[in-house]
């Protein structure tokens, strides 16, 4: 299978466009651009651990959320463009700082580019590369950049195809994440653990689901799901309260507010229920705006 700029499909839209030419839905040239390279601690802990993770911020999105908390990367394309070369060194910058691994953040619009820093900075690089994306890709992508991915990070925003068309402008949002989520659990292998620093992920995926305002019935549905189709023990399940109404959040007064307590603590019960206690849940004080970091072109 290729996947190429020229008649782009890396993503489940599918666009076909010329990015030689012109930007794809998501935004994007051909030309990789990212608006910050620097050591992140905000991540669950087998990613962040102690040092942090080397995370790149790419710009561009195959999604648009409308309360995305990088919308100035996402929705703006704010971002510096750098050759394929000066990735693979920013990549060796970051394990020079001490990172935990590589965290390619919204990278999938740059993947055939991203696949050729990896292979030049191979070499010097030793630490996993973590894929921390939306959910919504193709499995054909993920099965074609399988070799270059260690640790899967993608979130899965939505059951219901009406909530996902409104506020992400994805109809078919869980049909594309829940076979990607499946596809990623299938290449991973399972889970595997740092024999150095145990706590840290060497292998896997992680899933990760954010509590919106008003959905909290939603995310019990997708509990649920999770519980039938995917063999436990082959993932760890990330729940998070951290939703901040932001950039177009408060043209929809029904998300224009952080989530209540019951609200959260009613999916998370769900979750122990359903016996699904491999993973992470966050502090109900999390929902924060240092979790978003300064996008300044650091480390690019």
């Amino acid at each position: 299978m290729s996947m190429n700029y020229e008649s782009c499909t890396l993503c489940p839209r599918m666009c076909g466009a010329d990015r030689t030419k012109a930007p794809g839905f998501c935004g994007a040239s051909h030309q990789i651009k990212a608006a910050r390279a620097a050591l992140h601690q905000w991540e669950e802990p087998c990613i962040s651990g102690t040092a942090g993770s080397g995370t790149v911020f790419f710009s561009g999105c195959t999604l648009k959320c409308v309360f995305c908390q990088n919308y100035p990367l996402s929705h703006e394309n704010f971002g510096k463009e750098i050759s394929t070369a000066r990735l693979a060194e920013i990549f060796l910058e970051l394990q020079e700082k001490g990172a935990h691994n590589i965290n390619l953040v919204t990278a999938t619009q740059y993947l055939p580019s991203i696949r050729q820093a990896l292979e030049l900075a191979r070499p010097e690089l030793h630490i996993p590369v973590v894929y921390n994306s939306g959910g919504y890709e193709r499995t054909e992508t993920i099965r074609e950049f399988s070799d270059c991915i260690d640790i899967w990070l993608p979130d899965l925003k939505y059951y219901d195809s009406s909530l996902s068309e409104k506020y992400s402008a994805a109809q078919n949002y869980f049909s594309m994440a829940s076979k990607a989520i499946k596809e990623m659990i299938r290449v991973s292998g399972g889970l595997a653990w740092d024999p150095e620093n145990p706590g840290l992920l060497k292998k896997g995926v992680v899933i990760r689901h954010m509590v919106l305002p008003g959905a909290k019935e939603d995310s019990i549905r997708l509990l649920h799901w999770i519980k039938e189709e995917l063999p436990p023990g082959q993932f760890l399940l990330s729940i998070l309260s951290q939703y901040t109404p932001f950039y177009k959040s408060s043209q929809y007064p029904e998300i224009r507010r952080r989530i209540t307590t019951y609200e959260y603590q009613k999916v998370v019960d769900t979750a122990i229920e359903l016996g699904l206690t491999d993973g992470y849940m966050q502090e109900k004080s999390s929902a924060k705006e240092e979790y978003t970091p300064p996008f300044d072109l650091s480390g690019i």
